[in-house]
């Protein structure tokens, strides 16, 4: 499965320039978005979605770390684990990133989908705490990914998690962290997780 919604976009060319910016501060920020961004559009061809949703939920991918330029040095490199002070300060990211696009009426739904992909499906997710299918849909499939990412990759404070452990991972917290129907769609078409890493 491959996603071609770039060619599709208009707006793909400015979204690049601007993950470029945050690949050029934090070059594990605009890798793992990239990353997100295809597997998400993967996903959402698996779900069957329309094309025009697909491409929002393929931006928004790119984009859903875009507020992680307003977090300062210090917490953004640090190279350990954030302390709880620190973790405040980055959970910001997600309403950061939605006022930066918010301004666009065109980028409205895609700011939408930025503002919630930290929420969990169960309702212990931030910034609101809102729960299944008060979260958009694009930010439910965003967090699948975006998780399956952070675990899969190497971080300063750990080495990247083996698939299948991240594949258990998803399974353990289908229904609490993550739509149920979105996992189920990923866990059936891991394929789409195992390319992402060859």
């Amino acid at each position: 499965m491959h996603c071609n919604c770039e060619s599709a976009y208009e707006e793909h060319d400015l979204v690049e320039c601007i993950t470029s910016a945050l690949d050029a501060r934090d070059p594990y920020t605009g890798n793992h978005s990239r990353r997100v961004a295809d597997m998400a559009c993967d996903l959402c061809h698996v779900l069957g979605l329309p094309e025009d949703i697909t491409r929002e939920i393929h931006i928004s991918g790119h984009l859903h770390d875009i507020g992680k330029i307003g977090i300062p040095d210090k917490v953004l490199l640090k190279p350990g684990r954030l302390n709880d002070e620190e973790w405040e300060l980055m959970k910001q990211h997600p309403k950061i990133g939605a006022d930066i696009l918010a301004g666009s009426p065109k980028f409205a739904r895609i700011a939408a989908i930025i503002l919630h992909h930290h929420e969990r499906f169960d309702g212990k997710g931030y910034p609101f705490g809102a729960k299944g299918e008060e979260i958009p849909l694009g930010s439910r499939i965003i967090a699948v990914c975006d998780s399956i990412d952070a675990m899969a990759s190497s971080r300063a404070y750990r080495g990247a998690l083996p698939l299948e452990t991240v594949r258990n991972e998803i399974e353990k917290n289908s229904g609490l962290m993550y739509d149920p129907k979105v996992a189920k769609a990923m866990l059936e078409n891991w394929q789409i997780v195992e390319n992402t890493y060859r």
